[in-house]
C-alpha cells in the first residue's frame, strides 16, 4: 500500500492555541485509517488541514506526493472528497441533488450533468441505502438519513482520498456497521480512507490502522491492539476496556472509567 497522504511536522494554530503540534504520519491507499481521541484532541483539525481549509503554521502536508499549496483547488476537489459532520444539513434541496454536488469538480461552471455524473450519483445512493428517499428534501429527512446522503455525496466524487468527520454520529447501530462496511469497500477499491470516530469499539473492529490524537499531538498509531493498548486507553481516555479477538480483529467493550 502506497502513501497517499503525508503529514510532515504539521502545526496548526488558531484562536490563540495550538490545535496540531508537529504531527507526522502517512496514510496509505487501500486502507481505512481511524482517527480517535478525546474532544479537542485535533481530529477535525487534522482533516481540515489535509484539505487545505486550515493554514499550516509549520510543516507540510502532501496529497499524492504533492504539497497542498501546489494543488489547484478544482484538482484537489477531485483528489480528496470530504464528508463533514452533517447532522444539521437541513437544506431545502432534494437528496439526489445534494449527492450530485459531489460531481461538481468534474464539470465546467453551469454545465449540465452528464450520464457519467448521474451513474455515479445513483450508484452512491444505492450503496448508502438512500435511493428510497432520494427525491425528498434534506430538511424532511432524519439526521441519520441526512448522514447517509452526505456519505453518498462523498462517494459520488470517486476521489482517491476520502476524509470523513464523525460520519457515524447520527446513525443507528445497523447503519453504523453498514457505514464502516462501505468505507472498507471503498478502501478495497484503492481509496485512502480517513475517518474520525468517537466510538472506540467501532474503530477497533473496522479500521485497518488507528491514529490516536491527544492535545493536538500524535499519541499512538498502529493496529488497534497496539494503538488502543490498555495503557493508552487509561492515559488518553481514562477508561478500562475488555478486549476480545474476533475474526482477526479486536472487539472492545468499554468497561469503566478510571
Amino acid at each position: 500500500m502506497s502513501a497517499v497522504i503525508a503529514f510532515e511536522n504539521a502545526d496548526v494554530r488558531y484562536g490563540g492555541r495550538t490545535a496540531l503540534s508537529e504531527v507526522s504520519l502517512t496514510v496509505s491507499g487501500g486502507a481505512v485509517t481511524g482517527v480517535v481521541g478525546p474532544n479537542g484532541a485535533g481530529k477535525t483539525t487534522l482533516l481540515r488541514a489535509a484539505l487545505g481549509l486550515l493554514p499550516l503554521a509549520g510543516g507540510v502536508i502532501r496529497i499524492l506526493d504533492k504539497p497542498l499549496p501546489n494543488w489547484p483547488r478544482e484538482a484537489l476537489a477531485r483528489a480528496a472528497a470530504y464528508l463533514p459532520q452533517g447532522g444539521e444539513a437541513k437544506w431545502p434541496m432534494q437528496a439526489r441533488d445534494v449527492v450530485l454536488l459531489g460531481r461538481l469538480p468534474y464539470r465546467a461552471a453551469f454545465a449540465a450533468p452528464q450520464a457519467t455524473d448521474w451513474k455515479a450519483v445513483n450508484e452512491a445512493l444505492a450503496r448508502c441505502d438512500a435511493t428510497g428517499f432520494a427525491e425528498r428534501r434534506m430538511n424532511e429527512l432524519s439526521a441519520g438519513e441526512r448522514a447517509r446522503v452526505l456519505l453518498a455525496r462523498a462517494l459520488a466524487t470517486r476521489a482517491p482520498v476520502l476524509l470523513a468527520d464523525e460520519p457515524a454520529a447520527f446513525l443507528d447501530p445497523a447503519h453504523q456497521i453498514r457505514l464502516m462496511e462501505l468505507l472498507r469497500e471503498e478502501a478495497r477499491r484503492g481509496t485512502a480512507v480517513v475517518v474520525t470516530l468517537h466510538d472506540l469499539p467501532l474503530a477497533a473492529h473496522h479500521c485497518d490502522e488507528i491514529v490516536v490524537l491527544h492535545e493536538g499531538k500524535l499519541a499512538a498509531r498502529g493496529a488497534s491492539d497496539e494503538a488502543l493498548s490498555d495503557e493508552m486507553l487509561a492515559r488518553v481516555f481514562g477508561i478500562v476496556a475488555r478486549r476480545v479477538r474476533d475474526g482477526g480483529r479486536d472487539t472492545l467493550t468499554l468497561f469503566r472509567r478510571i
